[in-house]
Formats: structure tokens, C-alpha cells, sequence
């Protein structure tokens, strides 16, 4: 279930109709997936896609995504405190940054012009979809992380990160 937070405010919103609300006001897509199947632990790419062909698909299609993989970040991730450091850069991309959440959890942090800075926690079964040239930030967390995600993209090399050094982030971010 997702929790949009905003620090600033002492604020929490856990009401998923509400956390669409504020989020699509802001143009940030949210929404919720169900499995066609259960899947295990285990279950690898092709198994992950097939059990959301029913609506990944139909999304794709409808907004002209073109790829779609799993990335999984668990405490077996070579390197994950370097890899971490660099999603916890606020950065943008020139895609959207669209990421399902099949399983685990993790934050997205947003710094919108003239807004506060927010965050949403993203588990199982949640779908967000950043715009293009959003200013942004990710934590999978620092000890035990645990995400597997259904990346969507129309081309990947348009997810390359172009880091903004705004230094937002540093406040933001435990360490």
C-alpha cells in the first residue's frame, strides 16, 4: 500500500484515492496492478511479464512504451551502496521514468517547482510513472533493500540520469 509523505507538512497520505489525486494534479501517474497469477520469490523475467500482460500491455501500447524488463535490487546487489548513492542524486531523465512494483518497496522523492518536497512509497502492486524531465530522486533504502520492478520504456537510453546538483536531495536523504 502506498504512503505519499511531505515532510515540510508533518503530512501523510495513505488513502490511495487521494495519493492519485495529488499525484495526477501534479501530472505524476499513479496506479494500482493485480497479478493475473501468483508468482513466487523466485519467478523470473518472462514469468513477472506474463502475470501482468493483461495490463502492462495494454499500458504500453496505449502510451507508446516499447521495452519492458524486471530489475531486481535486493542486499545482493554488487555494489548497491554506489549503485544507491547514485539514484539518491536528484537527477531527471529525458523519458518517463515508468517502474511497476512487483515486489519490496522504495521511495520516490519529488522537488516540483513552487511545490514542497514529497515523497511516495511504492509496494507491491503499485505503479508510478514520472514524467520527463521531472526532478527526482530514489531510495531503495540503505540496509536490506528489497525491489523487484517492471521497468517501462520507449528506449532506454532515455533513462539515463542528467543529475541537476540543486543539492535538495542532501536534506532529504538518510545516511
Amino acid at each position: 500500500m502506498a504512503v505519499l509523505n511531505i515532510p515540510s507538512q508533518n503530512k501523510q497520505i495513505k488513502e490511495v484515492s487521494q495519493i492519485k489525486t495529488y499525484l495526477n494534479e501534479r501530472g505524476i501517474w499513479f496506479d494500482q496492478w493485480e497479478a493475473k497469477i501468483p508468482l513466487s520469490e523466485t519467478a523470473d523475467q518472462t514469468t513477472v511479464l506474463q502475470a501482468y500482460a493483461h495490463v502492462l500491455d495494454p499500458y504500453m501500447e496505449k502510451n507508446g512504451y516499447k521495452v519492458a524488463d524486471v530489475i531486481n535490487i535486493n542486499s545482493q546487489t554488487p555494489n548497491y551502496p554506489e549503485v544507491r548513492k547514485k539514484f539518491l542524486s536528484e537527477h531527471r531523465h529525458t523519458e518517463d521514468e515508468v517502474r511497476f512494483f512487483v515486489d519490496g518497496k522504495g521511495f520516490f522523492w519529488f522537488n516540483l517547482e513552487g511545490q514542497e518536497v514529497f515523497n511516495v512509497m511504492c509496494e507491491a502492486g503499485d505503479l508510478i510513472s514520472v514524467p520527463a524531465n521531472t526532478a527526482h530522486w530514489f531510495d531503495a533504502g540503505k540496509e536490506n533493500p528489497s525491489v523487484k520492478a517492471i521497468r517501462i520504456f520507449i528506449d532506454q537510453s532515455g533513462w539515463v540520469p542528467h543529475y541537476t546538483n540543486s543539492g535538495v536531495d542532501a536534506s532529504y536523504n538518510e545516511q
